[in-house]
């Protein structure tokens, strides 16, 4: 139980991700590590692990019992086979990546039989994209519209996505006759195994093109560069992400592309500190208005804040600024602002101020008066 690695950490999710999230992770790692795509000698190991993550963390009741006991509550659960609601799931895998499902066995008489799965020729939308976008402190404080500019695939305008010059150029492909899979065979001990796999002439799509579109040389898109418009929202922090629908792969055989998500990454500023909706600022402070007190005009994310220093002000002091934090755009609540006094000793005194100072020991030093290292001292005797 020592070796096992964390569930999360395997599927690579945070432990606040929700269903999708884990979803689309396993689903991902399930295709990277197959043993039949992946021919590293680890490849049926972590496939293994990664199936045993999946199936206690996509159990509500297992999840629960797992970040609550750890291993220990789902002792018996996650043994790296495929449950009953994980089945569906790597049989859609299967079938985006061989055009099929997993074949049957039959008795030592030679029978088998077979599972159905969906065409492999079927429109199936394209893979999500991920980048990281990095911010400065006061646009992920106030928001802002960033431009960025991005590589996509555009259908066709001149074939449809087809690929063909014509529509009269397209035929069925002569090897799975439409189908975009074919069906192998192969004898064992435990009698024929027959499995389903992605046409290697068509390459899953079910057609052959005689005469390919002259725009995109048959590809069936052209690759463009285009500005997208995103909308940060005030309050965003590092780590949270934004997703623009339908900017992510082009879709496979007509379908739809998939989605991108940009992870923010907000930059450090030379002073201020976010706390959540909090903003901290260390403020420094002479002895002299320690002592009696001031009024300073202290820097905000909002400007200039008239703040009171009260007389007796002690190093490390915290002094609230209300509403001079971050207004998050979802709830339009507002933090405030800390300051956390810093009492400055000056070490550049001219001689009148030193010999101020040097009247003030005097008084504080006087017979009769109790100075503060007196008192501190008492406290050892």
């Amino acid at each position: 139980m020592a070796d096992k690695r964390d569930y999360y950490e395997i599927l690579g999710v945070s432990r606040n991700a929700d269903e999708n999230e884990i979803k689309r992770a396993y689903r991902s790692l399930a295709k990277k590590y197959h043993p039949d795509v992946n021919s590293a000698p680890d490849a049926a190991d972590k496939f293994k692990e990664i199936n045993e993550a999946y199936e206690v963390l996509s159990d509500p009741q297992k999840r629960q019992n797992y970040d609550q006991f750890g291993f220990a509550g789902v002792d018996g659960s996650g043994m790296g086979g495929f449950s009953s609601e994980g089945f569906e799931d790597i049989s859609d895998i299967f079938s985006s990546f061989f055009g099929g499902g997993f074949g049957g066995m039959g008795g030592m008489g030679g029978g088998f039989s077979q599972r159905q799965t969906r065409n492999a020729s079927a429109p199936r939308q394209g893979e999500d994209r991920f980048m990281r976008l990095n911010i400065s402190f006061m646009d992920a404080c106030f928001g802002k519209t960033e431009t960025i500019m991005l590589n996509v695939d555009e259908t066709c305008s001149a074939c449809g996505g087809s690929g063909a010059a014509s529509k009269s150029d397209i035929e069925d492909c002569p090897t799975c006759h439409g189908t975009g899979s074919v069906i192998t065979q192969q004898r064992t001990i435990l009698g024929v195994m027959q499995s389903q796999t992605v046409c290697p002439d068509c390459r899953g799509r079910g057609k052959k093109i005689k005469k390919a579109c002259p725009k995109c040389s048959g590809a069936g898109y052209i690759r463009k560069k285009q500005t997208v418009d995103l909308k940060i929202p005030a309050g965003i922090q590092s780590g949270q992400q934004l997703r623009v629908s339908g900017k992510g792969e082009r879709g496979v055989n007509g379908g739809p592309a998939g989605d991108l998500y940009i992870e923010i990454n907000v930059m450090n500023h030379e002073h201020f500190e976010r706390d959540g909706r909090d903003i901290w600022l260390e403020v420094p402070v002479s002895a002299v208005d320690a002592t009696l007190g001031t009024e300073l005009d202290v820097p905000t994310i909002h400007g200039d804040v008239t703040m009171k220093i009260p007389a007796g002000t002690q190093n490390g002091a915290r002094l609230r600024l209300k509403g001079k934090g971050i207004t998050e755009a979802r709830t339009q609540r507002t933090g405030d602002q800390i300051c956390t006094v810093k009492i400055v000793i000056d070490k550049n005194l001219n001689n009148t101020e030193k010999e101020l100072y040097r009247d003030l020991q005097k008084m504080q030093n006087r017979k009769g008066k109790e100075s503060i290292w007196s008192r501190f001292k008492k406290q050892f005797n």
